[in-house]
């Protein structure tokens, strides 16, 4: 797969190049030196327990990008090597993990996790260790106060609250919303930042539930809701949890909208819910409709690119989640190739800092001493499930 930043020179300048001053048998694009040691970069990441769906397409997407940058040119001429942790969605495990990456793999940098209690576990550990950690989770608590070891690939629960609040009140035009909310990190965070800015929204919250991350039926708290005024419902969890919420709510004959939070963002929340995922609308990256960025464009060239490559490879469709280990795997590299090292902790944390208006799957990312998400709202839209599939809201 041909990226903006990992570059290939083109085969017939480099066979002719060749043939000027060797006679071999054939010719080729550049490739990794093997007499150089191997950079090797850390990731911990959900691959068993609750947020395994997220983990699972995170680790496929770094997998891919390590093959091509191993087919490739590599870094610098090394190659790249992905230790991958599992910390079965568990805070006190990934924290464990990233402790033995630092420590015993003396890994220079750290990727992950994908869920944001783990990510707050993991975050003391790289600051200590003062070893840059980027982050696949969205909790707006990870980088909101930054701090300086600490960033982050997909769009925050704030730009994502953004997104939801502006459609509750200018599309749906509804005055008052239940919230159901995962009670781990990642659904309490976004069910307060919810409660706190609705208001000024002109929108009540008439209603806040809560259901364990292992919960299968939340059929009591939504007969809750159903006794309340509420007109929408906005559910802030990832998969499986909000599928079984959608179930229930069908099962109750419940027909006010379902707005979920950007954690549904792949297709294993319509495989789990069924017909009960008919309508549900979510903010997600433009990614999962590439149709909505710009044609021609480096981003949209970027994603196209992608998309098929992770076809090839897995059979299977990119996901918000695939898109956040691709990015950080990419951010990490390229912070390396700016430093001019891949072993040097701080200066791959200054060049991380320094990167600006580059290309990612998820949108394109610039960071500073103030800001370590990278991204912004407008790199998000408003998607519903329709037949079966996504497609994007505009109205």
């Amino acid at each position: 797969m041909l990226r903006k930043r990992i570059h290939k020179i083109p085969l017939l300048v480099m066979c002719v190049l060749i043939a000027a001053t060797l006679v071999i048998a054939g010719c080729g694009e550049k490739t990794v030196d093997t007499s150089k040691s191997v950079f090797k970069i850390g990731a911990v990441l959900s691959l068993t327990g609750p947020a395994a769906p997220l983990g699972e397409p995170e680790q496929r997407a770094l997998m891919l990008l390590e093959e091509e940058l191993n087919d490739g040119e590599g870094v610098d001429g090394h190659k790249v090597e992905f230790i991958i942790e599992d910390d079965e969605s568990q805070p006190e495990k990934a924290k464990a993990a990233i402790t033995k990456l630092i420590n015993q793999e003396k890994v220079p940098a750290v990727i992950g996790s994908s869920s944001t209690g783990a990510t707050l576990a993991m975050a003391p550990v790289a600051e200590s260790s003062k070893v840059p950690l980027v982050c696949c989770a969205a909790g707006t608590k990870i980088t909101d106060p930054v701090m300086p070891y600490v960033f982050r690939t997909p769009p925050t629960d704030s730009m994502a609250i953004e997104k939801v609040l502006d459609y509750l009140e200018n599309s749906l035009k509804v005055e008052k919303i239940a919230i159901l909310h995962d009670a781990n990190a990642f659904g309490t965070g976004g069910a307060d930042e919810l409660s706190q800015k609705a208001p000024d929204a002109g929108i009540e919250i008439v209603a806040r539930e809560s259901y364990g991350s292992t919960d299968t039926d939340m059929t009591a708290q939504l007969t809750k809701i159903k006794g309340t005024d509420a007109e929408a419902i906005v559910v802030w969890g990832t998969n499986p949890g909000p599928a079984s919420i959608a179930k229930n709510m069908q099962q109750l004959a419940m027909e006010i909208p379902y707005v979920g939070s950007h954690g549904i963002a792949n297709k294993k929340f319509i495989e789990l819910a069924g017909t009960a995922s008919e309508g549900v609308v979510f903010p997600a990256g433009k990614l999962l409709i590439p149709e909505s960025i710009e044609e021609g464009s480096e981003w949209r060239q970027a994603v196209d690119d992608f998309a098929q490559a992770y076809e090839d490879k897995y059979n299977m469709e990119i996901d918000t989640f695939a898109a956040h280990g691709y990015d950080a795997g990419l951010i990490v590299t390229e912070a390396m190739k700016m430093a001019g090292t891949g072993t040097d902790s701080q200066a791959i944390r200054d060049a991380i800092e320094e990167i600006e208006e580059f290309v990612g799957i998820d949108g394109i990312y610039t960071f500073s001493a103030k800001n370590h998400d990278g991204l912004s709202a407008d790199d998000l839209i408003m998607i519903e499930v329709k037949d079966g599939d996504w497609v994007e809201k505009t109205s």
